[in-house]
């Protein structure tokens, strides 16, 4: 059953990402290579996507969590070929999630490596990322839309030549990212979230359907019991901030009700993010600041997508 959140705002911004168009290199984002013949099946007792079902060429969001529940890393997983899997994150997690990854190989038929050097990385937007065409070695991972403007993500040989679409700032990209309500795990907010935290559950990057995985009885549990309290939310703040800052309302000062997640300066000025906040923060009538009461105010948040109910 799907359900859109209730007391969603319309966004209060002066520009949209409709107008984007052209091709950004992504250099703040790295792979993970996963290859051999149990490569499938060792990641599928690690995230919280069925990679053994994917096909070849097919791209998914997924996530890497610890055992109670907490997302220390998501990605865009791209499985190449049945014993060939990249795996595409933040670059500043990339050398903590290797290590943890490769904790657990053990006897499996499958080799890790950061890969990064070997593949370049293009965010495509607007008519660039309608009209882009492979060629051989390259992948395109479709993205959720911003502000219904098509987005893809172009895995490339780093020796095949760049896309010739217009370039684009990687800072319009950002942008276009929280726009999107998608936020991939960075350093500031590892162990933040459970994935329904983050949505995850509704943005295709949680099946549970699939076998265990480090805590999947959690984020199971979370579903199934309609135990969600929080939901992430593009929103505006009117000023500077950063992920991992924490959201209060007007009247606690202690406690916070959320966190941002994800944040890009805004074209129109200040800041566009998506912060998870407490559904119930939302229906009091206090105001939403970041760092604290006297901090930036947080306005107009909206959910640019539907949420998957509770079960």
């Amino acid at each position: 059953m799907i359900i859109q959140c209730m007391n969603a705002h319309d966004v209060t911004s002066h520009t949209s990402a409709l107008s984007l168009n052209g091709a950004a290199r992504l250099t703040d984002l790295g792979v993970i290579r996963v290859v051999g013949d149990e490569a499938a099946k060792y990641l599928q007792g690690q995230l919280t996507q069925d990679v053994v079902l994917m096909k070849p060429g097919e791209s998914r969001l997924a996530a890497l969590c610890n055992p109670k529940g907490r997302m220390v890393a998501s990605f865009v997983m791209l499985k190449r070929a049945p014993d060939d899997i990249l795996l595409i994150c933040s670059r500043d997690i990339l050398a903590a999630t290797l290590k943890r990854l490769s904790m657990f190989v053990m006897r499996s038929k499958a080799k890790l490596s950061d890969a990064t050097e070997q593949f370049h990385l293009f965010g495509l937007i607007g008519q660039a990322a309608q009209e882009h065409s492979v060629t051989d070695g390259q992948h395109l991972c479709p993205l959720a839309p911003a502000d219904d403007s098509p987005r893809t993500l172009l895995v490339s040989p780093a020796e095949a030549p760049e896309p010739s679409a217009t370039p684009l700032d990687l800072a319009l990209w950002h942008w276009a990212d929280v726009r999107s309500g998608v936020a991939l795990v960075t350093q500031p907010i590892v162990e933040a979230f459970v994935p329904q935290m983050l949505n995850y559950e509704s943005i295709g990057g949680v099946n549970f359907k699939k076998g265990c995985y480090p805590g999947q009885e959690v984020v199971a549990r979370s579903q199934f019991r309609g135990a969600i309290k929080r939901r992430a939310f593009v929103a505006q703040v009117d000023g500077t901030t950063q992920a991992g800052q924490e959201v209060f309302t007007s009247a606690d000062a202690d406690q916070p009700c959320g966190v941002i997640a994800l944040a890009a300066p805004a074209p129109g000025g200040g800041t566009a993010v998506i912060a998870s906040l407490q559904l119930a923060a939302l229906d009091s009538i206090d105001a939403l600041t970041v760092g604290g009461p006297g901090g930036p105010a947080l306005t107009g948040w909206r959910l640019p997508y539907q949420l998957l109910a509770d079960i």
